[in-house]
């Protein structure tokens, strides 16, 4: 089975939407999946996400399915104290780069720069609902790996969703910490990552990745590019 995760186009934040700009990323981004063979389509339940996945719903006549599990995570301060850059995971991940803190401790959690940040809390609970989705389609969580419970050959599905929770939800797959993550496999915008996860029922099985970050259908057009 593939999964094809698909971070959303150019957003209006404030009405959570696309812009013009991002509607535009979207249609690039539909073109470029036409041909992976998609017979599901999965998203956020946050409205870019949504309108994202619309363009390739439209080209192919599938319905899109929704899931608030993997909605942006949120950030900031568990307690009244204050956090550096109000915890934005990414400003976090960049001060731990600065001070030459290493992003592939997996005790990342209890670090003093990760502890009192929320954070954590929305990592954990996409990293848990992953594994449901992922069990309802036939891979079963054993350890840092997936026993195969179903038979998928063949089977592609897309899943539009955000910078922060498919990095969540990706980093959890591939055993991977979270700040690592964040930076090595920093998503722009209609950015396409694959991962593949073996069809052998009834085996243990290691997910990899066939594509990450793929962003060529926007960066052919300099106008589609945005900060």
């Amino acid at each position: 089975m593939r999964i094809i995760f698909v971070r959303h186009g150019h957003p209006n934040y404030r009405n959570d939407c696309l812009t013009e700009l991002g509607h535009e990323q979207a249609a690039a981004a539909a073109e470029r999946l036409m041909n992976e063979g998609i017979t599901e389509i999965h998203c956020s339940s946050h409205g870019r996400a949504y309108e994202t996945a619309m363009h390739l719903a439209e080209r192919l006549d599938l319905q899109v399915t929704k899931h608030d599990f993997i909605r942006e995570i949120g950030w900031g301060p568990i307690d009244e104290g204050e956090l550096e850059d109000n915890g934005h995971p990414w400003f976090t991940v960049d001060k731990m780069v600065e001070r030459g803190i290493s992003l592939m401790d997996p005790d990342w959690r209890d670090s003093e720069i990760f502890r009192r940040n929320k954070v954590v809390q929305f990592v954990d609970n996409v990293a848990k609902n992953i594994d449901v989705w992922l069990e309802e389609l036939g891979y079963q969580r054993e350890g840092m790996f997936y026993r195969v419970t179903g038979s998928n050959t063949n089977r592609t599905v897309a899943m539009f969703s955000h910078a922060g929770s498919s990095s969540a939800a990706m980093s959890h797959i591939f055993s991977l910490p979270f700040p690592y993550f964040c930076k090595a496999m920093e998503m722009n915008l209609t950015s396409i990552s694959i991962v593949y996860l073996p069809d052998r029922p009834g085996e243990l099985v290691m997910p990899r990745y066939e594509i990450a970050n793929d962003s060529r259908h926007i960066k052919a057009c300099e106008r589609l590019i945005s900060n």
